[in-house]
């Protein structure tokens, strides 16, 4: 009689223990953006937040924190409730530049979040204004090797992508070119089409609409290969630089400690929305975006990945945080 009892109170448990699992969400969400509106990050939390409404009728917002380099975003979600309900769009720089590019930051990136799933992966193009007689990587850095120092280029902070990109290509490359640094992409990009600097590492979606206007000569992409979408452009890797990638990646995290039943509806959503062949050809393709929705491990891996490399290029460089 007992054990029939037990039987039977572990069978009403079990229901009531899987609704549980599967209620998540039942109230609002905020996805934390770490960049001002408009621009990548920005697209990605929106276009999520559209997509998880419509999935699991609660609403989902986006919060723009921008500043100190996703630092102020990165601390705000790494102190908030585990629960599902606060989730951070972490750019790779959050994880894998900071912690070189600061002697001390207000969050750990190693514990400090929980991955639920890579998001997209941009490929950084390499333009040069249409002035500059060059039109390869080999004859940009011949020119530069014999104007050291005298060809600017443009970043978007110091320790952007933009940077830091750059010097990787000086690091292998051994020319040198001279930073200008601007407070976001935009300026800087306008200031290479009107040719008051001479060159830039930029997205692939954004430099793509300026060279297809010939405001600018698109003279490589920093993938690893060919891009599908841009077959006719070489890598920087093929064009003299072998194992050169210029690539920033982006991921969805949480808090610390959520509970794995969150992160595996979280996870699975992610999923489905990038294999949605309209996401693809709206979203991914018209940005030049390349989905990397996967497990979290895999997310954990692509940290585990790039920070040796980036903490090899900053430290080279003695690049500081502003």
């Amino acid at each position: 009689m007992r054990t029939w009892i037990a039987a039977l109170v572990a069978s009403a448990i079990w229901p009531a223990a899987a609704l549980a699992q599967t209620s998540y969400p039942t109230k609002p969400i905020t996805i934390v953006v770490p960049a001002s509106p408009g621009g990548v990050t920005d697209a990605l939390g929106r276009m999520l937040a559209q997509r998880f409404t419509e999935a699991w009728g609660q609403q989902v917002i986006v919060e723009n924190k921008p500043g100190a380099n996703n630092q102020i975003a990165a601390e705000y979600v790494t102190k908030s409730a585990p629960d599902g309900y606060t989730l951070f769009i972490g750019p790779e720089t959050t994880f894998v530049v900071n912690p070189s590019l600061y002697p001390k930051l207000p969050y750990d990136p190693v514990k400090g979040f929980t991955p639920i799933s890579g998001l997209v992966t941009i490929n950084h193009a390499l333009i040069v204004n249409p002035d500059l007689p060059v039109k390869n990587v080999k004859e940009l850095l011949a020119l530069a090797k014999q104007k050291p120092g005298e060809i600017n280029y443009g970043t978007f902070g110091v320790g952007s992508s933009g940077h830091l990109n750059m010097e990787l290509f000086q690091a292998l490359s051994g020319a040198k070119f001279q930073a200008v640094h601007y407070k976001g992409a935009t300026p800087a990009l306008t200031d290479v089409m009107a040719g008051h600097i001479q060159m830039m590492f930029i997205s692939v979606g954004s430099a793509v609409p300026q060279w297809k206007s010939d405001k600018v000569k698109l003279i490589a992409v920093g993938a690893g290969k060919r891009m599908a979408l841009l077959p006719q452009v070489p890598t920087v890797a093929e064009s003299g630089l072998p194992g050169y990638e210029a690539v920033s990646w982006f991921g969805l995290f949480g808090p610390p400690g959520m509970p794995a039943d969150v992160v595996t509806k979280i996870n699975a959503e992610v999923r489905k929305v990038f294999a949605d062949p309209e996401i693809k050809k709206s979203f991914l393709e018209r940005q030049y975006f390349e989905s990397i929705a996967g497990t979290p491990e895999q997310l954990t891996d692509y940290i585990k990945a790039d920070e040796p490399k980036w903490r090899k290029v900053i430290q080279d460089a003695k690049v500081k945080g502003e």
